[in-house]
């Protein structure tokens, strides 16, 4: 009978020696992934190819929330389950900023305490040290000035907040990222649309395919938007013929739609059958939780 794996004092010390939440970009090791080797999740897990790199994403919500967040127009970068440092550290803004390496900023475990909250351990054979807290996804804007933003996200269900436990939990976390002068969303199945959600999970194959040319995605958004109110099966077929395949059709087209080149009313469903319809920008950016800032935490 095979044994369930359980977060240990010793496997903690394992994640610290296997290099887990080092690293930006392709080099980034998630600190809890999607393995053999770990403890299983809670959620059923994903494993996404975005920018050069497998995505570990330990539920549903967070494969969502991923969705949502490589549609943010100056995405730079993503790092998953990523660790909240025990004690002060530099910001998670230096290893990309040189110029953040001048000053520390405060841990869990000190902000735990000055928020009387207990901070949580694990225990195995006698031994007790302090659980390593981590945040699902933690994004970096590249806005076109050049400067550098983090963006840091946690993914719940409506169920996993319930609990006294759980919200002060949050607060930690949430304390954690305000003390470095970050922004914390919290998202929830609440902060989106369901349908959007569903077509998101749908599509995404076609956005994370091999890029097509601006000028693809230029004919597939042109041809959409002179085509509104066929059926979507009708306008990639369009699209089909002026770029020579349904299979480059269907990535200029969901790409164009990633990139915000095409606002389409992800409402819709993703039924073939549906009508095309779009919307403003403005409109199409509030769809999107992430965009729009929207949380489900209240103060």
């Amino acid at each position: 009978m095979r044994t369930v794996k359980r977060h240990t004092p010793a496997l903690l010390d394992r994640f610290r020696t296997d290099g887990r939440g080092i690293g930006v970009h392709g080099d980034y090791i998630p600190w809890h992934r999607v393995s053999r080797g770990d403890p299983s999740s809670h959620g059923r897990s994903h494993l996404i190819n975005w920018s050069g790199r497998l995505r570990e994403l330990l539920s549903d919500v967070e494969w969502v929330t991923l969705a949502f967040a490589i549609m943010v127009p100056e995405i730079f970068d993503l790092r998953e389950q990523f660790p909240l440092a025990l004690d002060d550290d530099l910001h998670e803004l230096a290893a990309y900023d040189i110029s953040q390496r001048y000053r520390n900023y405060p841990g869990s475990r000190d902000l735990a305490q000055s928020l009387g909250i207990r901070h949580p351990c694990v225990h195995a054979k006698g031994e007790s040290v302090s659980w390593v807290m981590t945040t699902d996804q933690l994004l970096t804007l590249k806005h076109p000035d050049g400067r550098l933003e983090l963006l840091a996200v946690a993914c719940k269900t409506a169920q996993g907040l319930e609990g006294r436990r759980t919200r002060e939990k949050l607060q930690l976390e949430r304390a954690y990222w305000q003390a470095r002068g970050v922004e914390w969303l919290l998202i929830t199945p609440d902060q989106y649309d369901e349908s959007v959600g569903l077509t998101l999970r749908r599509e995404i194959p076609w956005a994370l395919e091999e890029l097509t040319s601006k000028a693809q995605r230029h004919i597939a958004a042109t041809l959409a938007s002179t085509l509104v109110g066929h059926s979507l099966t009708y306008v990639l077929v369009r699209i089909a013929e002026c770029l020579g395949s349904m299979e480059l059709a269907q990535r200029a087209f969901w790409q164009a739609v990633w990139r915000a080149e095409l606002p389409l009313e992800l409402r819709r469903g993703w039924r073939p059958h549906l009508p095309v319809t779009l919307l403003e920008m403005d409109d199409y950016f509030r769809l999107n939780p992430i965009i729009s800032r929207r949380s489900a935490w209240s103060s």
